[in-house]
């Protein structure tokens, strides 16, 4: 697949003669939504919709540039401290996207997946959810994964509460379980490793973000807050990554 970005210039080579080195899996933090709406004196409830706007230019930027899988952290488990009336608007956006942008996903044949504990949401999220998931069921392009209610730690834990239950069921030898085995008790568990993580907004941490999938993931981090946050600096990331050598502990 070639690339064009004439506005992104390089001294040597451009992207277009490399296009195979897009990264596969692009993860994103999506931070500074309170932050953008407190700048302009606003309601933190209206970063958050400013927010789910941007996801729609990211998600058909992504996909023109051939990005196979974009994992996309909306909300977290931790994300439940905050106030009532703003989880409760952020569990109404999932329904809010779909309604606008379901028919523009499944023209652009984009898969919608999920990762987190989706039982814990509220019916109307998980309803919206599970119907753009039927939807777009049999789409084979890039794969739109959101993590809703998603913690890493979380993750983690499950997955060896669950391969501790095969050990003692005797369906898993200890001796057998090697890295692939655990992956494979992930929600992650069909999708590539993350090969970019993005986080918006200055901040520099993974807030448990998916912490065993991210051990060689490229980092690329700007202080642009996510309502600002725009095709050409998403490229502009996927640029950065290009001139990048992963050796994965190698020569």
């Amino acid at each position: 697949m070639s690339i064009r970005w004439p506005f992104l210039k390089r001294k040597k080579k451009s992207i277009t003669e490399i296009p195979d080195n897009i990264p596969n899996h692009v993860a994103i933090i999506m931070d500074g939504n309170g932050r953008w709406a407190k700048q302009r004196g606003l309601p933190r409830i209206a970063g958050h919709k400013e927010g789910m706007d941007v996801v729609r230019d990211i998600v058909i930027a992504a996909t023109e540039a051939g990005v196979k899988v974009l994992t996309l952290y909306a909300f977290s488990t931790e994300n439940w401290r905050r106030p009532k009336s703003e989880v409760d608007f952020l569990m109404k956006l999932p329904k809010e996207f779909m309604h606008i942008y379901l028919p523009e996903m499944i023209e652009k044949n984009v898969k919608i997946e999920t990762i987190g504990e989706l039982t814990q949401l509220p019916d109307h999220t998980l309803k919206a959810i599970v119907h753009a998931k039927e939807k777009t069921k049999s789409n084979d392009g890039l794969i739109l994964n959101f993590a809703l209610n998603y913690g890493s730690r979380h993750e983690i834990v499950e997955a060896v509460k669950a391969i501790s239950t095969q050990v003692n069921q005797g369906n898993l030898e200890i001796e057998n379980i090697d890295e692939d085995i655990f992956s494979s008790y992930l929600y992650t568990k069909n999708m590539c490793e993350p090969d970019l993580l993005i986080r918006t907004s200055g901040e520099i941490r993974l807030s448990n973000f998916l912490l065993w999938q991210l051990a060689y993931t490229e980092l690329w981090f700007t202080d642009v807050l996510w309502p600002d946050f725009n095709e050409e600096l998403f490229k502009k990331a996927l640029v950065d990554y290009h001139t990048r050598k992963r050796r994965y502990g190698g020569i």
